[in-house]
């Protein structure tokens, strides 16, 4: 049944049904934009691998230290299985 999906043909068709929607005026513009914003979308996310790269090198800042876990207490609710809860310490439950 579909054997050949993609054939040249249907890209003609579609490629027809793409300009008579936008218009041969419009559609310069909208390629022109699109690559506008792979650019921006490239250059980001090459700064932001050189910025964890960055982070990654220099470690973790001096005089840190470790992140401690939240405490919580099991509470047993109705059907027996154990709720985290907050300690007093840390605030009112919400």
């Amino acid at each position: 049944m579909l054997r050949n999906g993609l054939e040249p043909w249907h890209l003609l068709i579609l490629a027809i049904v793409i300009i008579v929607l936008f218009g041969s005026k419009k559609l310069p513009d909208a390629a022109r934009g699109l690559g506008k914003s792979m650019r921006i979308l490239k250059s980001e996310a090459e700064a932001m691998k050189k910025e964890g790269a960055e982070r990654h090198a220099a470690g973790p800042a001096e005089g840190a230290a470790p992140a401690e876990p939240a405490r919580h207490i099991g509470r047993p609710v109705p059907d027996g299985t154990p709720q985290a809860r907050p300690h007093a310490e840390d605030g009112p439950a919400r």
